[in-house]
């Protein structure tokens, strides 16, 4: 099995430096759908080793915002910046940054005639370039670290869908990324696989992986995630320390919705 450090970027998440850096940047991002806004005037900044969760009603625009950020919707105002380098901008065609952006999405998207290690192992064969007996190795640490170890040669008709979920966590992992994005990543789950799923993202935020994440999950936003953006009509309307979003939001429409999904 290969060493811990392999699988570590550069300089550690949770170190000083990592903490010093900033990860990405959104400015003014814009994004419609036949001429109806579903993303506006939306400015972000995302610190190395902090967990975000994006907060909202249905329909504010949340799952667009990340796939802006991933450089997998092209903007119509705006920019992202990544790494201090320019990720995409209004009228141009996104770059490409070969997995150091992780996406995990609603929908599993395994290969269905591979098995969990074949799913993991693929992309840093074919994009990282790496042999295949490394990324077998590696695929077998990670699918350990999500705890699936005992599933590795499993296909995926073979696992819950919580297990599929984490062998996607795990696939995306294996390309090394720099930040990790999630989109509503337990929505299509029961809650016992939905519980498996978080333990792994809360384990993925202690280790101070850079993580933003539109979720449902108000447990896990306010005891997980260092940050809250609160979303709604495709907008930002309020950005801040999670406890204090949940418990002292400054906006009328953040409290609104606070009140409505608590009770309270």
């Amino acid at each position: 099995m290969a060493p811990a450090s392999t699988l570590a970027p550069e300089s550690a998440p949770g170190s000083e430096s990592a903490k010093a850096r900033t990860v990405l940047v959104a400015e003014n991002l814009g994004r419609s759908y036949h001429g109806n806004a579903v993303v506006s005037e939306v400015n972000l900044t995302i610190p190395a080793g902090q967990t975000v969760a994006v907060l909202g009603p249905s329909g504010a625009g949340k799952s667009t915002m990340l796939r802006c950020l991933a450089g997998l919707e092209p903007l119509e105002t705006g920019s992202v910046g990544f790494q201090g380098e320019l990720l995409s901008k209004a009228g141009s065609k996104p770059r490409s940054v070969g997995g150091r952006i992780g996406m995990v999405f609603q929908q599993f998207n395994l290969f269905p005639h591979l098995t969990a290690t074949e799913n993991v192992a693929l992309a840093p064969v074919r994009v990282r370039g790496v042999s295949r007996a490394q990324a077998r190795e590696e695929a077998h640490e990670l699918l350990a670290r999500v705890g699936l170890a005992e599933r590795r040669d499993h296909y995926p008709y073979e696992l819950s869908g919580g297990q599929q979920q984490r062998v996607a966590i795990a696939r995306a992992l294996a390309m090394r990324p720099e930040l990790m994005l999630f989109d509503e990543p337990t929505s299509a789950l029961d809650p016992e696989f939905t519980r498996e799923v978080l333990a792994v993202m809360r384990d993925l935020a202690d280790s101070g992986m850079t993580i933003v994440v539109v979720t449902h999950e108000m447990g896990f936003a306010r005891r997980s995630a260092d940050r809250v953006v609160f979303m709604a009509d495709g907008r930002i309307v309020e950005d801040g320390p999670a406890e204090t979003l949940f418990t002292a939001a400054r906006h009328e429409r953040t409290r609104a919705f606070f009140e409505q999904i608590l009770g309270e």
